[in-house]
């Protein structure tokens, strides 16, 4: 009788610790799906990692700042790193990002292909990645891209020189440079496809003349999209090409700061009328620029429309649902087509910034003086 109740005491204890391995094995295998509808249940807050490209241009403060603000506000946690344009610097901040348990990465890279490690790692934890205005090459790890109609800004730059020079209803010749951004951001060549795709036919037909000869994506480009490498390239074109008082009619900038960067080689070195001089992302020294007459125009992209878009991404993936996109055949990253949505961009001058800069909250008047 003893032998026969120490059996069955053995024989439960046996089925229990099977019980409490199965149930352990189970919660082990909970996908993160079902882990964050639980930690949802009890109040804990999804963490959602960011990771911008710099804090030295002024609109990348504004993503993050904006993308931070709103999420939060949609009840996200939010991790937000700057990494100084620094590619290891933005890897190990993604590496932490992912050691510390976000759930969804937003990315916007210093280098549109060298994150594709850090992005191995993400994907085998099933961390969504949402590639944020520029898009991360290369990797199959990226599951949706959010950014403005790239290729539609460099449009709106093109059609502006084009409108301005009247190269409809005008004889010419006009001379023209052209300035666009780093050779690493994937965004540089739909802004240089776009204005080119419009001001090509008039350099080809002589209405336009590119004096400097430096035409080409990778003669133009501008590493960094740096302020002073603009500067630099500008002062050369200027001293061996329009410094016997030849008139300078347009400059294609692709972005503020090389914009900017034109400009101040313009100030120290030329003497000719100022040119039509594009730009994008209305920086408060470039709006000033144009309100003193020094820059024409710059392509205004919302960023707070793009952060609200975001949020509603990554609201529809932490319920597991298909994040609301608008294009599904343009933005391939050498995996295969990433759904997208892109925003509209529109353009700021000196006609109309008030409406689009001031009366939509996006400056306050004094910020501009």
């Amino acid at each position: 009788m003893k032998k026969k109740f120490l059996s069955v005491l053995l024989a439960g204890a046996m089925l229990f610790t099977a019980a409490v391995g199965c149930a352990k094995k189970k919660d082990e295998t909970k996908s993160e799906d079902t882990k964050q509808e639980e930690s949802q249940k009890t109040g804990e807050k999804t963490l959602i990692g960011v990771s911008m490209p710099t804090k030295s241009l002024q609109r990348w403060n504004q993503d993050g700042d904006n993308m931070k603000q709103q999420l939060e506000a949609a009840g996200y946690e939010v991790e937000l790193q700057y990494a100084d344009d620094k590619v290891d610097q933005q890897l190990n901040q993604i590496e932490t990002m992912i050691n510390n348990g976000c759930k969804v990465l937003v990315i916007a890279a210093i280098n549109g292909d060298s994150l594709g490690t850090v992005l191995a790692t993400a994907k085998e934890k099933n961390i969504p990645v949402i590639a944020y205005d520029r898009l991360i090459m290369n990797s199959d790890a990226v599951t949706y891209y959010a950014t403005f109609d790239n290729y539609m800004v460099g449009t709106i730059q093109g059609n502006y020189i084009k409108d301005q020079l009247k190269l409809d209803s005008t004889d010419g010749p006009y001379n023209i440079e052209i300035f666009t951004g780093d050779p690493a951001d994937n965004n540089a060549n739909f802004f240089y496809s776009g204005a080119m795709d419009v001001l090509n036919p008039y350099i080809e037909s002589g209405k336009l003349v590119v004096k400097s000869g430096q035409k080409d994506f990778k003669d133009v480009a501008t590493a960094g999209w740096k302020t002073e490498n603009a500067q630099n390239r500008m002062d050369a074109i200027i001293s061996s090409n329009y410094a016997d008082g030849t008139q300078l009619d347009a400059v294609l900038c692709s972005n503020d700061s090389t914009a900017l960067g034109v400009e101040n080689s313009l100030a120290a070195n030329y003497n000719g009328k100022y040119p039509i001089i594009t730009g994008q992302d209305c920086d408060v020294d470039n709006v000033k620029n144009m309100l003193a007459g020094k820059q024409s125009m710059s392509v205004f992209k919302d960023t707070r429309d793009l952060a609200k878009q975001v949020v509603e991404m990554v609201k529809a993936i932490s319920e597991g649902k298909e994040a609301p996109i608008n294009n599904t055949k343009d933005y391939d990253n050498g995996t295969g087509i990433i759904p997208s949505y892109l925003c509209t961009p529109v353009f700021a001058d000196a006609n109309n910034y008030k409406e689009i800069l001031i009366d939509s909250g996006y400056y306050t008047e004094d910020k501009l003086k």
